[in-house]
């Protein structure tokens, strides 16, 4: 009688358990591919974001505002309407590691860039869908895309925008305003369940202390 085989495993300690190269992280079909060519070729300070041209100063730099844009629209593209779970895939989910390259915002830096950008990230997320309507990104079979190709089809979208798509506009910048209220109301709640959290622990430590 032969005995019973499961799937082989790997070995937790071996060195080369990712791809070498970072950019192996993630297929050349993968929408973060998208979304990463998409925004390399936005002038974001035309777009009115906040911190879009890097300034000296004495404390902590600032986060790109192109990352966290790659970010928004990855959330959007996912249906995550929580910075914190944002933040939670930005230290776990390898895609948006790669998206991101390597940065980790707090949900709180998350959630600023929202309030802060809130009409130029409006304005983007519309023009990004509309380019991945026209280009069929997200509808079939899925292409690999690169800067280049972005950049020769950009134009296409100021077409449609007064022709075509009247209604599918009104459509698109409701869902739109409906992502950003998500997030907004879900950050709330969030900031609620922090603030009981803080009171818990200095409850638990009185208590604590007085055991002492």
């Amino acid at each position: 009688m032969s005995s019973r085989r499961y799937q082989p495993v790997l070995n937790r300690q071996q060195e080369m358990l990712l791809p070498p190269c970072v950019d192996e992280y993630v297929s050349q079909n993968n929408p973060v591919r998208a979304i990463d060519a998409y925004v390399d070729t936005l002038d974001l300070q035309a777009f009115g974001f906040a911190n879009s041209q890097p300034v000296m100063s004495a404390g902590q730099p600032a986060y790109d505002p192109a990352a966290l844009l790659k970010l928004y629209l990855y959330g959007y593209l996912q249906g995550i309407r929580s910075s914190r779970k944002l933040e939670r895939e930005a230290r776990r989910n390898l895609e948006v590691m790669w998206l991101v390259e390597g940065l980790r915002p707090t949900y709180k830096t998350i959630a600023d860039f929202r309030k802060v950008n809130g009409a130029a990230l409006k304005a983007a997320n519309r023009d990004f869908l509309l380019l991945c309507k026209e280009l069929a990104l997200f509808g079939g079979e899925q292409v690999a895309v690169d800067g280049s190709f972005f950049k020769a089809d950009a134009s296409k979208t100021g077409i449609y925008t007064e022709d075509k798509l009247n209604k599918q506009l009104e459509d698109l910048d409701q869902k739109i305003a409906d992502y950003q209220q998500a997030l907004a109301e879900q950050n709330a709640a969030d900031d609620r369940a922090s603030q009981g959290s803080l009171v818990e622990d200095e409850q638990l430590q009185q208590k604590l202390e007085r055991l002492r």
